[in-house]
């Protein structure tokens, strides 16, 4: 169905105007085609019947002057497309801040917490269409993997491509959640939430966990915080003089100080010792309020050139049709 037809070339449409002379010329022709004659009386032509086929004499004419309108159009190519339009949704504004620290590929949580924790928030970006989502990742430093969007396609890819190693090792919390808060300090959406899952302690960073709560606090910003990993011990790959090698390590997770920025926030504190316990801390999340936040959607442009150029293929081929079947021994 054509919505907001345009032409890519407009300027032809002009060429139609060709069309009145034609039938000025058409008509013309037509009133000089037929000879006069005297009689003294028409009795003997009484009888006679002008046929069908004689006062649909122009309909050849009339198929070819659709024809040649048909093509123009074809030639100024015919588009359908739906205008730029700020549609209002129900949505919150959602930064994903993750730990890709080192101790993230213990294999606590299946295949490794890393891992684990992408196919999770991959599932949640999915489940909430009309949020526009972000993501920060932090280790020894904190940087912006991507920036609020509503185009979570964009999102999902690049959270597949994370990995530990980006960048230099470490947990700074404080860094992560910062950064988080300044991509959401600007947001005009009433709802406003981080999501900041770790796996350790803060031991990096020049800005203290807190005070980066603080921060989010003043923006009107709520933060849940996840702790990820087993109570006591986990496996994990460690280097050795051997190589790599998969060794019980003890699990370390700062969990008063994560409680501590929930409560400064409103948000709150969850642990996830497993990948279903992870997932059921989501779904918690996903029942958040939800506020109004535009979302600016577009259709692309479907060129329609093609549905003209067989309706003036199909009367082309008519016209011969009847020209040579029904009309060819009209004098």
């Amino acid at each position: 169905m054509m919505s907001n037809l345009t032409f890519a070339n407009p300027g032809l449409l002009y060429l139609l105007l060709l069309l009145i002379p034609l039938i000025g010329w058409y008509i013309w022709r037509e009133k000089g085609a037929f000879a006069s004659i005297q009689v003294s009386s028409t009795r003997s032509l009484e009888g006679e019947k002008i046929t069908i086929r004689h006062l649909l004499r122009h309909l050849i004419f009339g198929l070819r002057l659709l024809v040649i309108a048909l093509v123009i159009i074809v030639l100024a190519r015919p588009q359908s497309t739906n205008r730029w339009q700020n549609v209002t949704t129900e949505g919150i504004d959602i930064i994903l801040a993750l730990d890709i620290s080192g101790s993230m590929l213990a294999q606590d949580l299946r295949p490794n917490r890393l891992e684990a924790s992408k196919d999770v928030a991959i599932e949640f970006i999915s489940g909430r269409a009309t949020d526009r989502m972000g993501l920060v990742v932090y280790a020894g430093e904190s940087f912006t993997q991507c920036p609020l969007t509503s185009d979570h396609a964009v999102l999902i890819n690049l959270f597949k491509g994370i990995e530990s190693g980006m960048i230099e090792d470490g947990t700074a919390i404080g860094m992560g959640l910062a950064n988080a808060v300044n991509r959401l300090k600007d947001s005009k959406a009433k709802s406003k939430v981080i999501i900041l899952l770790t796996d350790g302690v803060n031991n990096r960073g020049a800005i203290a966990p807190l005070t980066a709560a603080e921060i989010a606090k003043t923006f009107g910003i709520r933060v849940y915080t996840i702790g990820v990993g087993t109570m006591g011990m986990a496996p994990a790959p460690v280097q050795t003089p051997f190589g790599t090698r998969v060794q019980n390590v003890k699990v370390e997770i700062d969990e008063e100080t994560l409680q501590q920025i929930a409560a400064a926030t409103d948000g709150q504190y969850f642990r996830a010792t497993n990948n279903d316990k992870l997932r059921g801390i989501y779904r918690e999340i996903d029942q958040l309020e939800k506020s109004k936040i535009d979302v600016k959607e577009y259709s692309k442009k479907e060129e329609e050139f093609m549905r003209f150029g067989l309706l003036a293929t199909g009367l082309f081929l008519l016209e011969i049709l009847i020209r040579y079947l029904f009309f060819r021994n009209i004098p």
